[in-house]
């Protein structure tokens, strides 16, 4: 892989980057809004399905953006949430349906009119974050590109961190000409260059530990790799110079001062090569697991009989959230989903001891989150047609009826 060194010369002469005072690119369409008109879009009408305590764990029913809203003028909320995860529809054009049948979401909007949907409620979230907090919007190869710009006008090109690739299902036996359609992606955002961020670590197996660290250091009998003690770029401060008569490569600098690597030297973390080369050496004792990177192979989605779910369509695998949640926030801190469906973000928040809000629309997630919070999940193999356990009844408000006449959900899902 290709790293470039100068950002500013060629051939020994300073060269124009060509930039502008701003930069960023905006998308352009009949239907955009100001950010002034949606920061003063008025609550309408909703619903607080549940709350507890004074700022935090509230399930709302009704449209986002009326939530939302109304969050943006609640002083405990606006600019306290640490960490935003949502999963919105995908521009699929499609109506969803749960396990048993039951309408769960419509997907009907696309184009223009999906984007500014998404980009009201992502201007509202902003509002919201707290100087220190992240967002993660999860989307397909249908948006994530458009969204990608209109999250850049939002946040900042500049805090933009990572494009996530997730491996969602297993291999499909395509017909049609094309490869097989098998990831979705996750963008990752942050208010500000100063954010929470706890780095997640996949522990060492002991097959990938011995792979990794190769070598045993001859007078502790410890487990090493050896790693480069130069960087690209030249210097004239002290890691241009030389260290036990050697210079850095052309090119290139010490990562460190001569004083730092021969106190390391001392401790026997260099390794020397029989041509007298210095590498350093990396123990495996002192490595908490391997970075976990860009591309995610181990959160894919609900795909055998024994997992267990909820049969809300689009479910997301639990240990998807709960990286996403120690990564970017901590005990005690609170997180917002306001597209909830199944109520993952909600109960993998509640595990890791965080506070949580979460908003739907879809009386079908609003039973589901409250049956999740009480039953737990279903066997994914339960979902096969027989007669199941009868289960107390939980009643919630009917979105048809204005939201005030209370309407009993059955367990028959």
């Amino acid at each position: 892989m290709a790293t470039s060194i100068s950002k500013s010369k060629w051939n020994g002469n300073e060269v124009n980057q060509h930039t502008s005072n701003n930069s960023t690119m905006l998308l352009s369409y009949a239907e955009r809004k100001s950010e002034h008109e949606v920061l003063q879009q008025h609550p309408a009408q909703y619903i607080n399905f549940y709350k507890k305590g004074e700022n935090s764990n509230r399930l709302y029913f009704g449209d986002n953006l009326d939530v939302l809203s109304a969050l943006k003028q609640d002083e405990k909320i606006a600019g306290h949430i640490e960490l935003i995860y949502i999963d919105p529809p995908f521009a699929t054009g499609g109506v969803f349906k749960s396990r048993t049948q039951d309408d769960a979401y419509t997907d009907l909007l696309k184009g223009a009119s999906y984007i500014e949907f998404l980009r009201q409620r992502l201007i509202l979230l902003r509002e919201l974050l707290s100087k220190t907090g992240s967002i993660y919007v999860h989307l397909d190869s249908k948006m994530i590109f458009a969204i990608k710009i209109i999250m850049d006008e939002i946040f900042g090109e500049n805090n933009f961190r990572n494009l996530i690739s997730r491996k969602k299902s297993n291999p499909k036996n395509y017909t049609r000409k094309t490869y097989g359609n098998i990831s979705d992606y996750i963008l990752f955002y942050t208010k500000t260059d100063n954010y929470t961020w706890n780095r997640p670590f996949e522990p060492w197996t002991k097959e990938k530990a011995k792979k990794e660290y190769q070598y045993i250091d001859e007078k502790t009998g410890k487990r090493y790799k050896k790693v480069p003690v130069h960087a690209p770029g030249t210097r004239n401060g002290e890691t241009g110079k030389s260290w036990r008569g050697k210079m850095p490569p052309p090119g290139k600098h010490w990562q460190y001062t001569p004083t730092k690597l021969e106190a390391m030297d001392q401790r026997g973390e260099i390794y020397w090569s029989p041509t007298g080369n210095p590498r350093r050496k990396i123990f495996l004792e002192n490595s908490p697991g391997k970075a976990i990177q860009d591309i995610w192979l181990d959160t894919k989605d609900a795909h055998n009989q024994n997992i267990r779910v909820t049969g809300y369509p689009t479910e997301k695998n639990q240990m998807l959230l709960e990286r996403i949640i120690k990564a970017s926030s901590n005990s005690g801190d609170i997180v917002l989903d306001c597209f909830a469906g199944s109520g993952t973000t909600l109960v993998a928040s509640n595990k890791l001891n965080r506070n949580w809000i979460g908003v739907d629309n879809s009386p079908k997630a609003i039973s589901t989150i409250l049956k999740r919070f009480v039953f737990g999940s279903d066997i994914m193999g339960d979902f096969v047609s027989k007669e199941k356990e009868k289960r107390p009844q939980i009643t919630m408000f009917d979105a048809s009826n204005n939201y005030t006449q209370r309407k009993t959900i059955t367990n028959q899902y």
